[in-house]
């Protein structure tokens, strides 16, 4: 049985970061990656006068998600939905804009631990791996359906797999007789695919391909594409984003994200900067923060994590009334 005890990543520094956002009564805080509500609860708890708004598109994190923090009562909202459709959460919700946002990325405990999901390469389990359940193909119809180019792509881009193309062409021969269904079908493959000196460094063999066809499955960095410049839109002066990422192109992803963002366009050489040309936004953490010795010990998941934040420091430049419905009052 899963239950609420997956410890949230650096969440006493994520807290600390989006703490100052939060300052005002009323301030309204979305999780855009709710999960089981660990970094939710915690600001529900240590700032008693915040709104919390909790966007998940899985609905099972939804159900245990809002049972956990029913005692919450109205400050606690859960949304199902895809967190690059944040404007439109925030628009349904009456409001013209939110005070910090927050971003854990990748595949959640929950996901990982439930056999069913089919996201975990150590466990045989129908080949699913949708964060949504109810929308959209599956990991074994990706694997029977697409072509080696594109399976070739997508291992390589998104799990930096150096045998691509070979496994790419294993899979395309292989579902030509024996479709495949279930996740010790791949995993097999990969142990006869995979040369054994390979095999031998750099953990499981399966670890890339299956971390590929999930982010391809959900879809998960082009909707990161489009959610990190949204969440910069909706924030007012003050308001902050926080983002923890697990993965390089993530990472990388949001780090340029957040330079565009706060970076001074005008001539380097220029004495004085012209009044309005300042950036809207500033960077508030140095480079990507990381997990100490000591929470890596107590929450491996926590190694890979690269933490960083941004705040709105004056306002933007298109009408606060964009994402309201017709007739909607904040």
């Amino acid at each position: 049985m899963i239950t609420p005890s997956h410890a949230p990543v650096l969440l006493d520094r994520v807290v600390a970061l989006l703490a100052p956002a939060l300052e005002a009564p009323g301030s309204v805080y979305v999780d855009c990656t709710l999960g089981l509500g660990g970094h939710s609860e915690a600001v529900l708890e240590r700032i008693p006068h915040a709104r919390v708004i909790g966007i998940d598109r899985d609905p099972e994190a939804l159900r245990m998600s809002s049972e956990r923090l029913a005692s919450h009562g109205d400050r606690f909202t859960a949304v199902h939905a895809v967190y690059d459709e944040l404007p439109e959460v925030v628009g349904s919700l009456g409001l013209d804009h939110v005070d910090a946002v927050f971003f854990d990325l990748g595949v959640s405990s929950m996901q990982l631990d439930v056999r069913e999901r089919g996201f975990a390469y150590s466990e045989d389990a129908p080949l699913d791996m949708r964060m949504d359940p109810t929308a959209g193909p599956t990991a074994a119809d990706l694997l029977n359906t697409a072509t080696p180019q594109e399976l070739t792509r997508i291992l390589r881009e998104y799990g930096e797999e150096k045998f691509a193309s070979k496994i790419a062409r294993e899979v395309v021969r292989r579902r030509d007789t024996t479709p495949f269904t279930t996740s010790a079908d791949l995993v097999e493959l990969l142990y006869a695919t995979i040369p054994a000196p390979a095999r031998r460094t750099g953990g499981h063999p399966a670890k890339r391909t299956f971390q590929a066809l999930r982010m391809a499955v959900n879809d998960e960095l082009a909707v990161l594409r489009r959610a990190i410049p949204a969440s910069l839109e909706v924030i007012g002066v003050g308001g902050r984003v926080v983002v923890e990422s697990y993965h390089s192109l993530e990472d990388r992803l949001v780090k340029r994200a957040f330079a565009d963002a706060t970076r001074l366009d005008v001539p380097h050489d220029l004495p004085f900067v012209p009044e309005g040309a300042e950036p809207a936004l500033r960077l508030v953490t140095r480079g990507a923060e990381q997990a100490d010795e000591h929470e890596i010990a107590e929450n491996p998941r926590a190694a890979s994590v690269r933490l960083r934040a941004v705040e709105r420091v004056r306002p933007t430049t298109r009408p606060a009334s964009r994402f309201l419905p017709p007739g909607a009052v904040r």
